[in-house]
C-alpha cells in the first residue's frame, strides 16, 4: 500500500507536466483509486485469514494468493496505462530541462524520492516496533 500511495503522489505530480484531457485525468484517478482499493481488500483478506485452523490452511493460502493476484494484475493494467499516457518523449525531455533548469526543485524531488523510499521500506530506525 506504501508503494502504491508514493506512486499515485508522483503520477499526480509528474501528470501537471503534461496536456491531458479532463477523461485522461479521470482515468489516472480511477486507475490509482482502483490500485489502493484492491490493495485494501488484499490487506483485509490476509487478516482475514492469518491464523486459520490447520484445516484451513490450504484455503487460507489459496485466498492470500489470488487477493495479491488481483493487486498485481490491476498493477500491471495501471502500469500499462501509464506508459500509453506518459510515453511522450518530447514531454519526458522537457521535464528533464525543467528540472535540471531548476536545482532547488531537483533537489526536493530527490529528497522526496528518499523519504518515499524510507516511508515504503521502513527501516528498522522508522519503525515504532524497532524489530
Amino acid at each position: 500500500m506504501r508503494f502504491h500511495l508514493c506512486t499515485a503522489l508522483y503520477v499526480a505530480l509528474f501528470s501537471l507536466f503534461y496536456d491531458f484531457t479532463a477523461a485522461e485525468y479521470g482515468l489516472l484517478a480511477v486507475v490509482c483509486a482502483g490500485v489502493m482499493a484492491l490493495e485494501l481488500v488484499n490487506s483485509a483478506l490476509e487478516r482475514t485469514v492469518e491464523n486459520p485452523e490447520p484445516a484451513r490452511w490450504r484455503t487460507a493460502g489459496v485466498v492470500k494468493d489470488m487477493a495479491a493476484g488481483a493487486v498485481l494484475v490491476f498493477s500491471i493494467g495501471a502500469a500499462v496505462c501509464g506508459i500509453a499516457l506518459f510515453w511522450q518523449p518530447d514531454t519526458l525531455l522537457y521535464i528533464l530541462g525543467w528540472f535540471a533548469a531548476r536545482p532547488i526543485c531537483l533537489g526536493l524531488l530527490a529528497l522526496s524520492l528518499v523519504l518515499a523510499w524510507a516511508f515504503v521500506f521502513q527501516p528498522a530506525w522508522l519503525r515504532r516496533d524497532k524489530k
